[in-house]
């Protein structure tokens, strides 16, 4: 039996890209972090498709260096019980023009490689699996993120003659 067993091949990451998923969502965040009311950064937004009210989206600065951020960012709510609120703290290399996610939900951290099968069952490319993931939340978030109502120019009466 010893000769015909194989052992599995080591998963060697790509660095290239998961490099390429860091820079796109650097870019993507620094597009979400220019909304602004009254000169002020909006840190919440609501996500709407046409008249459909999708969720609520909050950015959260928790510690800020001279070349890096830590972001958190959360759904604070959604229309839908089936949805889970994604929850992520994001590294933001404003050196490099690179965001990288060092957390999901909870405040484990995200290792670059895991031995598979492990006791987490976490996938052997977790780090760019979860880094891939925020990227399609963000272009979501681009997509469908509008000002939420407290800050509209203006009110459902006004202007109307």
């Amino acid at each position: 039996m010893g000769e015909w067993t194989m052992k599995p091949k080591r998963y060697v990451p790509d660095l290239r890209q998961l490099g390429a998923l860091c820079d796109g969502n650097y870019r993507r965040l620094q597009k979400l972090r220019q909304l602004e009311v009254d000169g002020k950064p909006v840190c919440e937004f609501e996500l709407h498709r046409e008249n459909h009210y999708l969720g609520r989206v909050r950015i959260q600065v928790l510690q800020t260096a001279r070349f890096t951020e830590t972001l958190l960012l959360e759904q604070v709510h959604n229309s839908g019980r089936w949805l889970n609120n994604p929850q992520m703290t994001v590294r933001v290399y404003h050196d490099a023009s690179m965001a990288e996610v060092i957390s999901c939900y909870r405040d484990r951290q995200i290792a670059p490689v895991n031995d598979y099968p492990n006791r987490f069952m976490h996938h052997p490319d977790e780090k760019v699996q979860v880094n891939g993931f925020l990227a399609d939340w963000l272009d979501y978030c681009l997509r469908f993120g509008h000002l939420p109502m407290e800050h509209a120019a203006w009110s459902a009466g006004e202007g109307v003659d």
